[in-house]
Formats: structure tokens, sequence, C-alpha cells
């Protein structure tokens, strides 16, 4: 349950087969969404890197609410060539903003929730009115958490390596409110694959 040590390493915790199959998995989906904690910390370039699947990476979504991700970063440098949205809060500030659409990158701006947050039911809301249909989660702990809390996740792809990671790694759900075992999200096993030394297991609702 843990997807980096307490420093932040995270490379790579699961070997390459399951690195594969998530590229793998990024192909088959509309768009692939991160938080910005993931996008500072890992610099993603969020494509499908496997031989010959280039052309199906997916649109690649990073949730920013204070618009920090870095105008040097892969996303953003690379928004010319696979297309990338940025979801953040009203009024922003105008000139960052401005500088990320030169890049290619679509402003998606999205109301706050009650604890001042950026709302990710109203954002999810807003993919689907653009069409999108299948979402991939990727990363991170709090944006998991957040979608958790909210009863927004229909299917889990859990890549599980042969390692233990202590209680002061990160955890790949961030705390949502659960003070009851009967309030936590409940999840069918759907099936086991190994992938490699680790093994790929797909959970639904």
């Amino acid at each position: 349950g843990r997807i980096a040590i307490h420093t932040g390493e995270s490379r790579w915790i699961t070997g390459e087969i399951a690195r594969d199959m998530a590229h793998g998995l990024r192909a088959s989906h509309d768009a692939v969404i991160v938080g910005i904690g993931t996008a500072l910390a890992d610099d993603p370039a969020l494509t499908c890197r496997l031989p010959g699947m280039a052309a199906a990476s997916p649109l690649r979504i990073i949730i920013d609410g204070r618009l920090r991700l870095a105008l040097t970063s892969q996303l953003v440098i690379s928004a010319h060539k696979v297309p990338t949205w940025l979801v953040t809060l009203p009024h922003g500030d105008g000139p960052r903003r401005r500088a990320y659409e030169d890049c290619g990158i679509e402003i998606i701006e999205v109301a706050e929730d009650a604890d001042g947050n950026l709302d990710v039911r109203v954002a999810l809301a807003e993919m689907g009115r653009r069409g999108l249909t299948r979402v991939m989660l990727e990363g991170g702990g709090q944006l998991a958490g957040a979608m958790l809390q909210y009863d927004l996740v229909d299917r889990i792809s859990w890549f599980r390596a042969p390692r233990i990671i202590g209680g002061d790694g990160i955890a790949a759900a961030a705390p949502f409110g659960i003070d009851g075992l009967a309030q936590t999200p409940s999840f069918m096993r759907e099936s086991v694959a190994e992938a490699g030394d680790d093994l790929l297991e797909t959970y639904i609702r």
C-alpha cells in the first residue's frame, strides 16, 4: 500500500514487465490523470512508450489547483505533441496561465470544494462533458484519497511488488475520513496476473 519510501524515491518499486503493462493500461484509456504532487516529484511524460504504440498515448490531465506545474516539465514541453489539459481553480496567475497556453496546454477551471480544494467531482463531470469515458488515475496519494472519498473509483489496477515499505512510506491513498470499517470503499477482485516478479491485481466495484 505504499507508492514511495519516505524520501519520495519510487523508481523502481516494480519491475520492467509491470511498467510495460502500466503503459498498456495508459493506451487503453481516453486520458491519464495525475495530481500536481506526482507531476512535481516524478516529472512524468505519461505517454505510452511501448514499441510502435506512441500514437496510442492518451490525453494527459494534471490536477493543479495553484498552477504549480513547472514550465520546464516534460508535460509542458511536450504539450504541442501530446494533448494536455491542466485543471485548476479559477482566477489563477494570469501570466503563468498564458505561458501554459502558449506551450499548448488547455486550461480548465473548476470550482473549489467545501475544504477549499479543487473539487474532483466537478472536474470529472467536466471531463465527461468533453467526451471522456475511460479515465485512468495514475497518481498520487492525495488525488487517490479524494477520488475514493467521493466514491469516484470504478476499478483498481494494483501492481504489487514483493517488497515491504514501512509505515513511514508514502501511502497509495492519503487519509480520506474513514472512522469505521463500514465506511471503507469495497471492491471485488476480478483477476490476478503475474507481471514478472510482481502481481497485477484488478478490482471492480
